[in-house]
């Protein structure tokens, strides 16, 4: 396999993060053909390796992936140098954006943009919703746990005791009906893992008590948690950032909420350089500069730890196990979420229209999503001109 030079890596991950649109499955596809077929760095053997080490631990699945290619191409160094030059640029999208965001947002044109792409943002979680769950609810024991996950998660029960109750519970039972030689020490590593993250998640969520006010320390906490406790990709983001930020600490607004999804999506790189918009939101490019760091600190740190295991993690059917079951559970979120964003998104006559019309042209015609968001600015200035003017 060829080869790279460090400059060379750092390069190709400003490139694809400055030109990878379209959400974590296009950006495992626009590196694989990079990586794999164009610049032969890596055996398509070694890439899914890879890919299935990222699918394992917490965090955005893509980010990691490019940590993980750091690493096997330059070590500690290229991990590092790989994740940062992937993120840079959309933080820098971001940031732009959000400064403008907060100086023109109450412009009646602005509001009328943001009005038409709320609706399609909504249809384009959905059909990520549909997709993940065609992949994800294989059986009909996964279908249940989707299914339980919900019902918890509507009556009050956190994302990540949710998230990790659900993968450990799979384990235990996997572990437990499988014909030794059993996995002793993956499943001992396992529950030490999920122990660890779900008092660390406790602790902070006892520190971010309901109506907490907005300090730096706060923001940090929070992304903190939830870069370290975010499973099954950038979508259940939203079950974590409604149930807390909007609803608990009132931090932000639905509507609020629904922008800086919007932002993250005609953005490239990763989605979950939506805590940029979040942080600039809450406190300037400071806030912004924190809550980014808060988010992607612990892929780091994650990656750092597995990327030596990468060939131990993959072959471990409970790890396997865990990740199938914290996957349907994960969707259950994010189609209870995706509930309670249709009510914020469509609201009334013309909203439901966009959003219809939005459903058929993703579904039928196979419109790529940022024509639809543009579609749907111009619908929402097209419908609301009179306030505009």
């Amino acid at each position: 396999m060829a080869s790279c030079s460090f400059f060379e890596l750092v390069s190709v991950f400003l490139v694809l993060g400055a030109t990878a649109f379209g959400g974590p499955a296009n950006h495992i596809a626009l590196m694989e053909s990079q990586l794999v077929r164009d610049r032969q760095w890596l055996k398509r053997e070694e890439f899914l390796d890879l890919l299935g080490a990222a699918n394992l631990i917490p965090g955005p699945t893509s980010t990691e992936l490019a940590m993980h290619i750091g690493y096997k191409m330059h070590g500690f160094a290229g991990l590092v140098a790989a994740g940062v030059s992937f993120i840079l640029p959309a933080f820098c999208m971001v940031a732009l954006i959000s400064s403008l965001y907060l100086r023109f947002s109450q412009w009646p044109a602005v509001q009328a943009v943001l009005y038409g792409i709320k609706p399609v943002i909504v249809v384009i979680v959905f059909q990520a919703v549909l997709s993940l769950a065609r992949t994800a609810l294989k059986d009909k024991l996964l279908m249940a746990i989707a299914l339980g996950s919900a019902m918890l998660f509507l009556l009050g029960i956190s994302v990540p005791a949710i998230l990790f109750g659900c993968g450990m519970t799979a384990c235990v039972w996997e572990f437990y009906k499988s014909s030794p030689p059993r996995e002793i020490r993956a499943f001992r590593v396992i529950c030490i893992i999920c122990a660890a993250l779900l008092a660390v998640s406790l602790t902070v969520s006892r520190i971010l008590a309901k109506d907490l006010l907005y300090t730096p320390s706060n923001l940090f906490l929070y992304f903190a948690k939830t870069g370290s406790l975010l499973y099954g990709g950038g979508y259940v983001l939203l079950a974590f950032l409604r149930g807390d930020l909007v609803e608990n600490c009132h931090w932000l607004t639905s509507s609020q909420l629904l922008d800086a999804i919007a932002i993250g999506q005609i953005t490239p790189g990763p989605f979950f350089i939506t805590a940029t918009f979040i942080g600039f939101m809450l406190g300037g490019f400071s806030g912004a500069c924190i809550a980014t760091v808060g988010m992607f600190l612990p892929a780091f740190v994650f990656v750092a730890i597995t990327a030596p295991l990468v060939k131990t993690i993959r072959s471990s059917r409970l790890a396997s196990t865990f990740l199938a079951s914290a996957s349907a559970a994960a969707v259950a979120l994010m189609a209870v979420v995706l509930l309670q964003m249709v009510a914020d998104a469509c609201y009334d006559f013309k909203g439901i229209c966009i959003a219809a019309i939005a459903l058929i042209l993703l579904f039928y015609r196979r419109v790529n999503p940022l024509w639809l968001m543009l579609g749907g600015a111009m619908a929402g200035l097209a419908l609301n001109v009179g306030n505009c003017l």
